[in-house]
């Protein structure tokens, strides 16, 4: 056993705290994985770091290390009292008790005075969709983060159209944000180890996505029925939403004009095809005043 899996389970004896399942609590114990983390974040002293998931602080601490501040998110109130003790004299750690998904990173910027944070995250596998989505509604916030996620989750996340990995969180990954995908990490790197492998991942937060759209509340809608009827073709998908005309023929059309074959399924179809096809149905319900 390595010293930092030992130290983990003198704090987790010492507190008195029983693991919970249900919060996906498994600790890295493995310091070649902590490095990679460290590496790829790109750390400068002017950094803040927001860090998801802290623990029992054995990132944290090496975060702190190479930043201005550490704002370290737990939602454990069990370990929360172990890094609110082993971090009272660290005057760039911030603890804060709270639940990650519903944490305003605009606002956590906004109390540092900066107007780009950083994330570093050792995600529970049962938040990690629903995370990286709440990560990009407020990416004008965010520089970069890198994630420690379910390998399963991180191998969607780069899926091509047409493969049964890629679906919505693709599309809005790729919408949001440039991908790098940092390493593997066995499951062994873990205190417990879960079943699963993991891998880290960084996201790269785009000012602008990668291509225009008229529309974004009618973009989504569309991806969202293609991949909710993705066995289906994409003509009798989209037929379903009261915006598209109920003749056929009119949308086979449309389809045509965004050089998409109507016969064609939804999870086939790739960022700029989605957009594409939403930017000619805008233009079309704009010429009927919809």
């Amino acid at each position: 056993m390595n010293s930092i899996a030992s130290t983990t389970l003198r704090l987790l004896k010492k507190h008195q705290i029983r693991l919970k399942h249900r919060l996906g609590q498994n600790f890295l114990i493995d310091k070649g994985v902590l490095d990679s983390i460290i590496e790829a974040a790109e750390l400068s002293a002017w950094d803040i770091v927001v860090e998801i998931g802290s623990g029992v602080g054995t990132l944290t601490e090496r975060l702190a290390q190479h930043t201005r501040r550490v704002i370290a998110i737990e939602l454990d109130p069990g370990l929360c009292r172990i890094l609110e003790e082993i971090f009272v004299d660290k005057g760039n750690i911030r603890i804060l008790a709270a639940d990650a998904l519903k944490a305003d990173f605009r606002q956590l910027a906004r109390e540092e005075g900066i107007n780009k944070i950083k994330v570093v995250a050792n995600l529970p596998y049962y938040i990690t969709s629903p995370l990286i989505l709440h990560l990009l509604e407020q990416k004008e916030a965010l520089q970069i983060a890198v994630i420690m996620l379910q390998k399963e989750v991180a191998e969607r996340l780069i899926a091509l159209p047409g493969t049964k990995e890629y679906g919505m969180l693709t599309v809005a990954v790729q919408y949001g944000a440039r991908l790098e995908w940092i390493r593997s990490v066995s499951r062994k790197a873990f205190l417990p180890s879960p079943r699963v492998d993991s891998a880290v991942v960084k996201l790269i937060f785009l000012s602008r996505p990668p291509v225009e759209i008229f529309d974004e509340k009618l973009f989504w809608k569309i991806a969202r029925i293609a991949f909710q009827q993705r066995r289906k073709m994409l003509i009798n998908a989209l037929r379903q939403l009261p915006i598209f005309p109920e003749n056929r023929q009119r949308l086979s059309q449309l389809l045509h004009r965004a050089g998409i074959e109507p016969r064609r399924r939804g999870e086939t179809l790739s960022l700029e095809e989605f957009a594409r096809l939403a930017n000619l149905a805008r233009k079309e319900l704009n010429e009927l005043n919809v």
